[in-house]
């Protein structure tokens, strides 16, 4: 099939962007990447009237350090991130999880922005975000505000987002040295979308004992997650195969897993045990490494 007919604008700003959007509401899709909306308005799971392209516009695909965050613009492909030296140096965790993502055709031309603003519940780039605390910088009529992760994912492909607003960046605040870090994933396939993901961030105190824990997993649900009480049970403890295991077990039991033509709801609870895990005995060996 091919697309329903549609008005094409090439936006020449963030706030032509924003102008349109404003004036066309739901009728309007941001074009980026393109490779979720397009093979969607191919099969006409989306109709837009008017589709607003972002590209034209300059200084939108910067990937840089500030404020102690690594700031990627709404225009940064993946492929670039995957393959910066600051994203190697200084969020390994993140480039791990894009170069899960597809396949190195589809990374060249799609957004980090935009797979967050897609809010795929299995996807990669979320979780991330979710497990260090980030949030999406948008622009709107009313001007711009930053939205936590942990209240832009709202359901299945659905964010705090207006109709309005268009989302300009994505900030990861850099961990502090000596946190370990891990990104695990399962697929049926390499490139398929992950049946499970975790992210997993440990660090250890100087007597040895996790003074930060942050878990967040994908494909569990509705929306990317955090598994508070599993990270509770981990902090001010020293760590070893029967915490963690604990955790892992704990970390299962909070997920909302349903079932699909991929797995069960419970062959994805007993998944995220597994990787929670092996993804907390990964972290913990880079944290023990950091510290040494």
């Amino acid at each position: 099939m091919k697309p329903a007919s549609f008005r094409y604008v090439a936006a020449s700003d963030v706030h032509e962007a924003v102008t349109l959007l404003s004036a066309h509401g739901d009728a309007a899709k941001l074009l980026a990447g393109g490779q979720s909306l397009v093979p969607m308005m191919n099969l006409r799971l989306s109709r837009p009237e008017i589709l607003i392209d972002l590209n034209r516009i300059s200084g939108a695909d910067g990937i840089t350090v500030e404020d102690g965050a690594l700031r990627v613009g709404m225009l940064a492909r993946q492929r670039a991130a995957e393959r910066a030296d600051v994203v190697r140096t200084r969020l390994p965790l993140l480039g791990e999880a894009i170069s899960r993502i597809g396949h190195t055709q589809i990374r060249s031309r799609g957004t980090l922005v935009g797979s967050c603003c897609h809010a795929d519940p299995s996807a990669e780039i979320p979780c991330v975000l979710l497990a260090l605390d980030g949030f999406v910088r948008a622009q709107g009529p009313d001007g711009m505000r930053d939205i936590p992760a942990a209240d832009f994912f709202l359901g299945y492909f659905q964010t705090a987002l207006s109709p309005k607003e268009v989302a300009t960046d994505l900030f990861f605040p850099l961990p502090a040295a000596g946190t370990g870090w891990a990104f695990l994933e399962f697929a049926r396939r390499h490139g398929d979308f992950a049946i499970v993901a975790v992210s997993a961030l440990l660090r250890l105190s100087a007597s040895g004992e996790i003074e930060r824990a942050a878990l967040s997993l994908s494909g569990v649900g509705p929306a990317p997650l955090r598994a508070r009480r599993a990270e509770a049970l981990l902090l001010e403890k020293r760590p070893d195969g029967a915490l963690f295991a604990q955790a892992a077990r704990e970390a299962s039991q909070e997920i909302e897993p349903a079932d699909d033509v991929q797995a069960s709801a419970g062959y994805r609870r007993q998944l995220a045990q597994t990787l929670v895990g092996r993804a907390l005995q990964e972290a913990l060996a880079r944290a023990a490494k950091e510290v040494a």
